[in-house]
């Protein structure tokens, strides 16, 4: 019987020669990271009883990116305290005020082939678009890695979804993953190994890639993955040196259950409040007045998203009862746009651009929203009060739905701008 490259990567990392899902392993853990919010201001007292010794300084990493830049005295004494922690702590890789975590992350080489990556953060299954186990975990179970750079996991089922066929223009990544959501629903594929596969995700770049494995945690998955390919290689080794195992699931694998998705087929969609599953077709929701439109974060901030969404504005007017956020996911995307004009465009058309924060996404900061405001937006949750009052309203879709409708000053079909 043949394994997946989620059950691969678990044996590895427990030194055994395979495992089964549902065995209990002690897995060696290759980068761990956190941020300011829910870091070392929530486990410090827990890690200074192991010790208060990092195990490998130079596989853990600390971002501010939640409260960047903060804007209150709250946000910045936790800013300070993660700074002052981290120095004394000897943390060689603090980012301070970086974009998400997650694209940093992609960018600067940590998520590898066959490696094992946890984060203090649900969307820590964006690494899986590397083929890496990539999960969340909770600020004290971080302590322990932290620690003894060892994490108790059970080895998930995992499940399959197979793509077949191209996606039609004004079609994205982020529609896939909303297509998935929808059949699934939000606890469906709890602590499950979602692997995608198929000529449909092949022909993804590694932002859409991104972007699918990063929703997976939405379905409940315990991480996403994809096997890598020349595309995944290409991507690591211009960004490190570190070594890393190419892995890939058995022809003939198990998996506890598999769905299949007809891309041709696929149409823009969109997840209406409050929840992720509640997934329509952008036709059955179009003429929604909207306030305003995010188009960022590290679901749809990559370079490729801001692309798109230049694409449907090119020539076109911001609807002058709406408010647009442009939020790159670093700063590596924020240079790429300035340097390409794309920043320019933005700004031209009467566009918010803003510095790469985690912050209108998680309601913290730099655009939230007001009671009864309504807003259409390329992050990965819509729960209730998520992006601030907890009377507004979130509709998720990819950045062609959000360009579009930011034009249209209601959600609109991006194919009806193309």
């Amino acid at each position: 019987m043949g394994k997946t490259i989620t059950e691969k990567i678990l044996a590895r990392a427990s030194n055994r020669g395979e495992v089964s899902p549902n065995d209990l392993i002690w897995a060696t853990v290759d980068m761990v990271f956190t941020h300011e919010t829910v870091g070392p201001r929530v486990f410090a007292e827990s890690f200074k009883e192991l010790g208060d010794r990092i195990w490998d300084p130079d596989r853990f990493a600390v971002f501010i990116d939640h409260y960047n830049l903060p804007s209150n005295l709250n946000q910045a004494e936790i800013v300070q305290y993660t700074v002052e922690w981290s120095k004394k702590h000897g943390v060689k890789h603090l980012y301070l005020f970086s974009g998400p975590e997650h694209q940093v992350l992609a960018e600067e080489g940590f998520f590898r082939p066959g490696t094992v990556v946890v984060g203090t953060d649900s969307h820590t299954t964006t690494g899986g678009a590397f083929g890496a186990f990539s999960t969340g975990i909770g600020s004290t179970e971080c302590a322990f890695v932290l620690a003894t750079g060892k994490i108790w996991l059970r080895v998930p089922e995992s499940l399959r979804f197979r793509w077949e066929g191209s996606l039609p223009e004004g079609v994205m990544a982020k529609d896939m993953a909303l297509r998935m959501i929808g059949e699934v629903g939000h606890g469906g594929a709890t602590y499950k190994a979602c692997e995608f596969t198929g000529p449909t995700v092949e022909e993804l770049s590694v932002d859409g890639r991104m972007a699918i494995t990063n929703m997976a945690v939405e379905m409940g998955a315990k991480n996403g993955i994809i096997n890598p390919d020349r595309k995944t290689l290409d991507y690591v080794r211009d960004r490190t040196l570190k070594p890393f195992h190419v892995l890939t699931s058995d022809a003939d694998a198990e998996y506890e259950e598999e769905y299949h998705f007809d891309a041709d087929d696929l149409e823009p969609l969109v997840a209406c409040p409050h929840n992720v599953d509640n997934v329509k077709a952008v036709t059955d929701v179009e003429g929604t007045t909207i306030n305003s439109v995010l188009i960022g974060t590290c679901t749809g901030g990559r370079y490729e998203d801001m692309e798109a969404a230049a694409r449907i504005l090119k020539n076109r007017r911001i609807h002058p009862d709406v408010y647009v956020i442009v939020a790159p996911a670093s700063w590596r995307v924020y240079r790429e746009m300035l340097r390409t004009g794309l920043v320019d465009r933005f700004l031209e058309l009467g566009c918010k651009v803003t510095h790469p924060t985690c912050g209108p996404c998680a309601g913290h900061l730099g655009g939230i929203m007001a009671p009864n405001e309504v807003r259409i937006s390329t992050q990965n949750r819509n729960f209730l009060g998520r992006s601030g009052s907890s009377e507004s309203k979130i509709y998720l879709a990819s950045p062609m739905t959000c360009a579009a409708s930011a034009v249209a000053g209601e959600i609109a079909d991006p194919r009806r701008y193309l």
